[in-house]
């Protein structure tokens, strides 16, 4: 089941179901108003939900045309917005570019951010940014959506705490980082506002790809039309969501609409490309002794996509330009 909000006058849109194809979309109205609210009550909305997908791929309802500048993020805010960093490839090259040491417990102890979740943005919406001297880079992820999950999940009853799983672009301002960790008080205004994938989809959609707490298909990323990277989520992400979620739920519960994301989607073997600006940078210091791929500025366009072994887009695709506040 794919599932999408629409943008009206109120802060979280109307949930709207998405044909497999990604060409048509119902309003889910008569089961749920929003995604949230489906969240919330997921017992009893997800097999109303479920028959609105049958019908409308079945033809038997018409369904309207999909405008992905017309979505909102699926999710358009949420509860909580927790990003993991599970790919150790991605962690030790950027814990490089900025002259820090990888954690001692990196193979033992997820890391893990609480990122802002009042504005998500859409997978069209504009990347707003008012100094470029901030360096600003894209982050290609997969995330899941969580229902009400309780303090003390462990990793073998995770899975049926993940509702829903889409891409984000978790947008990071790459040069204010070091200056707020020196304060050891973690990221703040060097993430703004995480962009997300136009449909969000159940796990039984990915079939054999969703696999022990890991998706198991190549990660496309695009900067201004060429192909900047295309790594598998699946084989190198170290902690899987499962663990991921066994981690964060060791001192509290979550509630329905909690998302979380894996981190940038890192491979090992350089041929793969990468997920994002922080790691070319940093090869390039590393081969050639310094970085000469500048950050992103106004009118760069990032695009993000994943597909089925039928070459098929799962989730839609992020497309966002960059532009100046």
């Amino acid at each position: 089941m794919k599932l999408a909000t629409i943008k009206d006058k109120s802060r979280d849109g109307r949930l709207v179901v998405v044909s497999s194809d990604n060409k048509k979309f119902a309003l889910a109205d008569s089961v749920a108003p929003t995604l949230q609210h489906a969240l919330d009550n997921w017992q009893e909305t997800s097999s109303g939900l479920q028959k609105i997908y049958a019908d409308l791929n079945s033809g038997k309802v018409a369904g309207e045309k999909v405008d992905t500048t017309r979505l909102a993020a699926p999710l358009p805010r949420a509860y909580e917005w927790i990003d993991g960093s599970a790919y150790i490839n991605h962690i030790v090259l950027v814990r490089k570019a900025r002259g820090a040491e990888p954690p001692p417990t990196l193979k033992t102890d997820p890391l893990v951010y609480q990122g802002g979740s009042g504005v998500l943005i859409g997978a069209n919406d504009p990347i707003m940014i008012k100094n470029t001297d901030w360096g600003l880079d894209f982050e290609s992820e997969v995330c899941v959506v969580l229902g009400d999950t309780p303090q003390g999940t462990k990793k073998e009853d995770a899975a049926k705490y993940i509702r829903l799983i889409m891409l984000a672009n978790d947008v990071s301002l790459r040069n204010l980082v070091p200056g707020e960790l020196e304060k050891g008080f973690g990221f703040f205004c060097s993430k703004p506002a995480t962009g997300f994938s136009p449909f969000a989809v159940t796990p039984d959609e990915l079939g054999p790809a969703w696999k022990e707490g890991r998706v198991h298909l190549p990660l496309l990323t695009t900067l201004n039309g060429k192909k900047f990277g295309d790594p598998n989520a699946g084989p190198e992400m170290f902690f899987s969501f499962f663990e991921l979620i066994e981690h964060i739920c060791k001192t509290r519960a979550y509630t329905a609409g909690t998302i979380l994301g894996s981190g940038t989607v890192s491979n090992e073997d350089r041929s793969r490309g990468s997920s994002c600006l922080a790691e070319v940078r940093m090869i390039e210091k590393i081969d050639e002794g310094a970085s000469r791929t500048p950050f992103m500025k106004p009118g760069d366009r990032v695009e993000i996509e994943m597909f089925d072994a039928k070459n098929h887009s799962i989730f839609g695709k992020i497309d966002q330009q960059v532009k100046q506040l």
